[in-house]
This record gives structure tokens, C-alpha cells and sequence, in this order.
């Protein structure tokens, strides 16, 4: 097949498909228009997040057989009507499930134990002990809302603190922590989303969704930014139903992840940047060293068992 790269993945993905022949171009340069000038040329795409796949493009893509991205989230292909083509859609959420998984356990334990606030205070002369006590997660309930490859990673991360797992998923049957929304709300200390952006689960979090709790809670999201509704977060972290928020992805992302929008910077995203019941990171959970490996080995094995169009 002829593979065009249109962003830039661990080099192994290349040099192991060059190795069975394939010939791997890339186009990390070309503006979407360019592509859909060549991309007639190609059977495969190796993509990440610098545009969305629409219908316009696929149709110019006439000899594709897959498109693979190198992440866990498929929200910037239009799936259905490339499946609809007999375009295989592949992600690589195998590859980086462990890398979430810890990323949102460190995340936690940073804000349980003030180590932010402790850092830059002791970095800054200040010696404070008692105004940075810290709880521990021992003895919580944690629901978690989405049990694939990244949900349940972090049940996994999470034996042997002593806390207990509530699950919610709703296409799965017969999984590890089942338990039902109702419950989560009635018993959660703490909620992590863990769940794709669909038209269901856009501003999942909302005013609504918060305040079923029968608990003031705390708040994890390393899914996507549009999952919370970040007005509607600051609002309920000032009044302290939500009582704390870790952060990797935020509404304010362009599509690419890569930077915030020029509005990002609204007044409730001042607010978590100011507040000290927050902890942010700009959308790499699932960046580590090893996820960046394991994710072209997925994305490579996906691809082998690709079947070629003939026509």
C-alpha cells in the first residue's frame, strides 16, 4: 500500500511498514487542501489531530482502505460514512490506557496533597506544614463513567489504595465494578470521565449532572475538554459542590489539542488557573515515553490485518 503520514508518530510505525514494502510518505507540511489534491494516490492515513476527515475529504479519497489515528478518540474522523466507504477506522486507545490510568491517580494525588501549592511555596522560602495537610484517597468511593481500555486502566492503577470502584458504562455488559449512574451519584467522592466526545457526551458535566450528587465531590477528567461544561464547573467549584477539579483537557482546545483558542482565556479560565482547588495539564495523560512506542505497535498490528480494496 501507499501510506501517507499527515502527522508524526514514533518512527518505528514507518520504518516497520517500509520493512513489508509498503510505501510511506509524509505530509507533515501540506495544508488539508494540499491532501486532497494527492490523497486519491494513497490506501492508508496515519493522522493524529491537525484536521477533521470529513465526508469532502474522504470522497476525494477514493482508494483509502484505512485511517489509523494515533490516539485513543476518533471525534475528528467521520467514521460512519467512511465505514460506509469500506474505510477501516482504527485508533490506538491500547496504547496509552496505562499512561491515562497514572496520569489521572498522580493528578489526584497532587491535589489531595497540596503538592503544587507546597513546591512553589517551599521554592519561594515558605515553610508550611499544617496549611498543607493533606487527605487521603483511602476509604473513597470513585466512580468511574466509561470502562474501555482508559476507564478501566484506572481501576486498575487504583488497587491497593484501599478505596472503592464504582463503574458506569453505558454499551457494556459483565465488567469489572458494574454499578449504575444512580449509585454513583448517591455514593461517588470523587468522578473520572473516561468516555469518548459524542453528541451524548458533550457538557456531559453540567448543572444538571453536578448536582445529582448527594455528595460534594471531586472532579477528574483526562477525556476530552467538551465533556464539562467549564462555566458550569467554576460555578459548583465556588460554591464548593464540586470541591476540587484535575484537568488534562480543557473546553477551550482547538481541534488539534495542540494549543487553547485564542478565546481561550474566558473568565472561568482564569478562574482554574487561579484557583488552588484545581490542577491542569495541557492534554498529555496519554503522552509518556513508553505510550508513544506502544502506540504505533498498536496502530501497526491494526494496519497488517487491513484488507486491500480491489477494484
Amino acid at each position: 500500500m501507499k501510506i501517507l503520514f499527515i502527522d508524526t508518530v514514533h518512527p518505528f510505525l514507518k520504518q516497520e511498514l517500509e520493512k513489508q514494502n509498503h510505501i510511506c510518505d509524509t505530509a507533515y507540511d501540506k495544508s488539508k487542501a494540499e491532501i486532497q489534491e494527492i490523497i486519491n494516490n494513497y490506501q492508508g492515513i496515519i493522522i493524529r489531530s491537525r484536521f477533521k476527515i470529513d465526508k469532502e475529504f474522504i470522497d476525494k479519497a477514493s482508494n483509502l482502505n484505512f485511517i489509523a489515528r494515533a490516539g485513543s478518540g476518533l471525534e475528528n474522523i467521520d467514521v460512519d460514512y467512511a465505514e460506509s466507504k469500506n474505510i477501516n477506522c482504527y485508533n490506538a486507545a491500547e496504547g496509552n490506557r496505562q499512561a491515562v490510568a497514572q496520569h489521572a491517580l498522580g493528578m489526584l494525588l497532587s491535589l489531595f496533597n497540596n503538592l503544587n501549592k507546597a513546591d512553589q511555596e517551599v521554592r519561594n522560602g515558605i515553610w508550611e506544614r499544617e496549611g498543607n495537610r493533606g487527605i487521603e484517597i483511602s476509604g473513597k468511593t470513585i466512580g468511574i463513567i466509561g470502562y474501555g481500555n482508559n476507564g478501566s486502566a484506572f481501576a486498575d492503577v487504583l488497587k491497593g489504595f484501599g478505596v472503592t470502584v464504582l463503574a458506569y458504562d453505558k454499551y457494556l455488559n459483565n465488567y469489572s465494578y458494574q454499578s449504575s449512574m444512580e449509585a454513583i451519584h448517591k455514593e461517588a467522592d470523587i468522578v473520572s470521565l473516561h468516555v469518548p466526545l459524542t453528541n451524548e457526551t458533550t457538557y456531559l458535566v453540567d448543572n444538571e449532572f453536578i448536582n445529582r450528587f448527594a455528595k460534594d465531590f471531586h472532579l477528574i477528567n483526562t477525556a476530552r475538554g467538551k465533556c464539562v461544561n467549564t462555566k458550569h464547573l467554576v460555578s459548583a467549584l465556588e460554591k464548593g459542590k464540586v470541591k476540587g477539579a484535575c484537568l488534562d483537557v480543557l473546553e477551550y482546545e482547538k481541534t488539534s489539542f495542540e494549543n487553547l483558542r485564542k478565546e481561550g482565556l474566558t473568565e472561568e479560565m482564569q478562574y482554574l488557573i487561579d484557583s488552588n482547588k484545581t490542577i491542569l495539564s495541557p492534554h498529555v495523560a496519554g503522552w509518556t515515553a513508553e505510550s508513544n512506542v506502544k502506540i504505533a505497535e498498536v496502530l501497526l498490528r491494526k494496519i497488517e490485518n487491513t484488507s486491500i480494496k480491489t477494484t
